[in-house]
């Protein structure tokens, strides 16, 4: 698969992508964005959450960098103000160092309102239908200098009754513009639509695959981003996963959160596109033998890993699309072994939690934040279950004589609790900062190397945090 970095996209805009966590294209992506930066009409058969803002909007942006004029040159067209807005971020995102502007246009928001933002000349305009043909009306926008078109869900346009509309505005942009069209489906009046002003246009078509993980148990807790790493190491002394794969968005990220995995004591090492391939073969080397129990990583570095043996998937930033979170979550689960996948959440990304389960027709059990009490009890769970470990491997006779004394000398309820209380370590809280990340919209400080930690327990081969 191309990176981003090989598509000729501007280095602005790559320094955005990168700073958003995409590491490579999504089929969409790699598909739309050469012919688009070629300047071709193009039409795009692909569902929702395949990354087709970024499909649209990447070319968008590296066309109208060129000019860093002082004048509306881009316009989408989306079916409602939810994707109006959600679109207008993401295009904010991808454009945020450069000059390029996008501002929302939709209906139900004060018009005054938008008059006076559009005064500000943005570069982009994301608008519904018809409260763009209401401006156009008014002559607070004017399509003359518009060099790229897109329609965005085009047959939600269509089912909303807005092709009239569309028509209309298509006639009053220049005819040397370039049209970007994307759809779901392609019913007989969008190929009508698209027969009329689209000039040879590039034909893409992007298929749903099958996502389904019927071994998985699927669990999202919803919290805040900065309480996402206490809720993680709750989760770890709750469950205490045999091996465990981490997932973030970001290479910054995967970096903060091994080492500030290892910093509270946990076995922990992070892969991603920046390690060299000895490196990288050293830590999955180290994961695949149990030496690491946890492993960071991003949605590229894991590709193609074939490991048994994950027990649990944590995400602890959402993927960016359906297809990464099957991706993500189905490296537990294998062999006919039932995994468990939790996905942090934070309130902001319900909805693009929600499109996941829609395109995998599955549901997501909301479970509550762990308590620290619940850690707690989960640390003295793994006390227990290390000392009924020693008592099946025997080898105990050296220590009957001294039992049988403290025994004579306090009763056995008594002196089991204060052994539970010394081997059960409290939950680690050494503060850690972790660079707070954006959200995904629905759509589509570092720290000290600590020193290695040797984790593993006899017993079963469980590698525990004592």
């Amino acid at each position: 698969m191309e990176k981003f970095s090989n598509l000729a996209i501007n280095d602005l805009i790559i320094q955005s992508l990168s700073n958003m966590g995409f590491e490579e294209p999504t089929p969409i992506q790699e598909q739309s964005i050469p012919p688009a930066m070629e300047g071709k009409d193009l039409v795009g058969q692909a569902q929702t959450g395949t990354g087709k803002t970024a499909a649209y909007g990447i070319p968008m942006i590296d066309k109208i960098l060129g000019s860093y004029a002082e004048k509306t040159q881009g316009i989408v067209l989306t079916p409602t103000r939810e994707l109006a807005i959600q679109v207008a971020e993401e295009l904010n995102k991808i454009g945020q160092y450069t000059d390029v502007r996008t501002l929302p246009i939709y209906g139900g928001q004060d018009i005054g309102r938008q008059i006076k933002a559009l005064k500000k000349r943005p570069q982009i305009i994301v608008a519904t239908p018809g409260r763009l043909m209401d401006h156009m009306n008014r002559r607070t926008i004017r399509l003359d200098d518009i060099k790229i078109v897109v329609l965005d869900e085009a047959d939600e346009m269509l089912n909303m009754g807005f092709i009239e509309d569309i028509e209309k505005i298509l006639q009053d942009t220049p005819a040397e513009r370039q049209t970007l069209l994307f759809s779901a489906t392609m019913p007989k009046a969008i190929q009508a639509l698209a027969q009329r002003f689209l000039k040879d246009p590039a034909m893409i078509s992007i298929k749903s695959k099958e996502v389904t993980v019927p071994l998985v148990e699927q669990y999202y807790i919803e919290v805040q981003d900065r309480q996402k790493f206490d809720v993680l190491c709750r989760l770890l002394d709750i469950q205490s996963p045999e091996l465990a794969i981490l997932f973030a968005r970001t290479k910054r990220r995967v970096d903060e959160l091994s080492e500030a995995l290892k910093k509270r004591g946990y076995s922990a090492e992070g892969i991603h596109g920046d390690l060299t391939q000895a490196k990288r073969d050293s830590v999955l080397r180290q994961f695949r033998e149990g030496i690491v129990d946890i492993l960071v990583a991003t949605d590229v570095a894991a590709r193609g890993l074939d490991i048994s043996g994950v027990t649990h998937v944590y995400n602890f930033d959402i993927p960016q699309d359906p297809e990464s979170y099957v991706h993500r979550i189905g490296r537990t689960g294998r062999a006919g072994q039932t995994g468990l996948a939790t996905t942090f959440v934070i309130p902001r990304e319900i909805e693009h939690l929600r499109l996941i389960e829609r395109v995998t027709k599955r549901k997501i059990t909301r479970k509550p934040m762990p308590t620290m009490t619940d850690a707690l009890e989960g640390q003295q769970r793994m006390t227990i279950e290390r000392i009924l470990n020693v008592i099946e491997e025997g080898n105990i006779e050296h220590y009957r004589g001294r039992a049988e004394e403290l025994l004579a000398e306090t009763d056995s309820v008594t002196l089991l609790a204060a052994a539970l209380k010394l081997l059960t370590k409290e939950p680690n809280t050494v503060p850690v900062k972790l660079t707070e990340e954006a959200p995904l919209r629905p759509r589509g400080g570092g720290f000290r190397r600590g020193p290695k930690k040797d984790n593993r327990s006899g017993g079963n081969g469980n590698r525990r945090r004592w």
